[in-house]
């Protein structure tokens, strides 16, 4: 059994590990986090009244609208993080802001 010096340094490892992680995280993103918490904002509304239609249809009008520049990239990244349709980027993409 690991005496307390040994479980101080696991809890050390595992802390810069998760840092590490989320720096990694950051440098992936196509676009600002504020970008990404107002998509999702969009999305909570927009599929309550519209429903999900098993495409990007309400992501690609919100990048549309607010002028995001590198759109395909950001579909890209979405795609590569579970986000094949507007309803999946809130079960899957925003769980990995844990905001």
């Amino acid at each position: 059994m690991p005496d307390k010096e040994e479980k101080a340094r696991r809890k050390q490892i595992q802390k810069e590990l998760q840092e590490k992680a989320q720096v990694e995280f950051e440098k992936s993103l196509p676009v600002s986090r504020e970008i990404f918490r107002n998509l999702f904002d969009f999305l909570d509304g927009e599929l309550e009244t519209e429903g999900c239609d098993d495409h990007l249809t309400l992501t690609k009008q919100f990048l549309t609208t607010n002028q995001v520049e590198n759109g395909d990239e950001v579909e890209n990244w979405l795609k590569e993080n579970g986000g094949f349709c507007d309803c999946e980027m809130l079960y899957n993409v925003e769980e990995l802001f844990g905001d």
